[in-house]
C-alpha cells in the first residue's frame, strides 16, 4: 500500500480525488518530498525549484491524488490562497536548517491559519521539519516552538522530523495521518 493510500483510507475516501496543499517557504524541500511520495515509477529524477505551482496527479489503487505543489518564493505566496476552499489536507515544509526564515514561515502559517477559507475547517495539517541531515538543523520539537505550535487547538496537526533526498521520516508523517 502505498502513502497516499493510506492518506486515503485516514480521510475515509474511496474512488475520489484528493486534494493536498503542500506549502512552506521556498527551498524548504516541498517539491523533492512530493516526488518521494508519489510511486517509484512515477518520481522524477531532477528536481528543479517551482515557479508559481505546479499540480502533480497521480493514481493509487483506491483514488486519484491531486496535490498542489506551491512556489514559496515570496512574490507567488498570495497565490496560495486560491487553492484554499479545494484543500482536504495540508502539508507545511518547513526547511530546520534555516532558522533565520523560521520568523516568515510563522508569519505565513499564522496567515494561512486565519484565512477564512481555512479558519473555521478541521483540516489535518502535516508539518515536515525537513533538512534534518544538514548540521545546522533545529530539531523538531525547537521547529514546533519556534512556529508556536502548540497554539493550534482547532485542527488534528503532527509534526516529523525528516529528510526528503532520503525519504526519512516521511512514512511516520503518513502514519499519523492514517492513523
Amino acid at each position: 500500500m502505498g502513502l497516499f493510500d493510506k492518506l486515503a483510507g485516514w480521510l475515509g475516501l474511496k474512488k475520489k480525488e484528493v486534494h493536498v496543499l503542500c506549502l512552506g517557504l521556498d527551498n524548504s524541500g516541498k517539491t523533492t518530498i512530493i516526488n518521494k511520495l508519489k510511486p517509484s515509477n512515477a518520481q522524477t529524477q531532477d528536481i528543479v525549484p517551482t515557479i508559481g505551482f505546479s499540480i502533480e496527479k497521480f493514481k493509487t489503487s483506491r483514488l486519484s491524488f491531486t496535490v498542489f505543489d506551491m512556489s514559496g518564493q515570496g512574490k507567488y505566496r498570495d497565490l496560495w490562497e486560491h487553492y484554499y476552499k479545494e484543500g482536504q489536507a495540508i502539508i507545511f515544509v518547513i526547511d530546520s536548517s534555516d532558522k533565520l526564515r523560521m520568523v516568515v514561515a510563522k508569519e505565513e502559517l499564522d496567515t494561512l491559519l486565519n484565512h477564512p477559507d481555512i479558519k473555521h475547517r478541521r483540516l489535518p495539517i502535516l508539518f515536515f521539519a525537513n533538512k534534518m541531515d544538514l548540521r545546522d538543523a533545529v530539531s523538531s520539537v525547537k521547529v514546533s516552538q519556534l512556529l508556536s505550535l502548540e497554539n493550534i487547538k482547532d485542527k488534528p496537526w503532527h509534526i516529523c522530523a525528516s529528510d526528503a533526498l532520503k525519504g526519512e521520516g516521511l512514512q511516520e508523517g503518513v502514519d499519523w495521518l492514517q492513523g
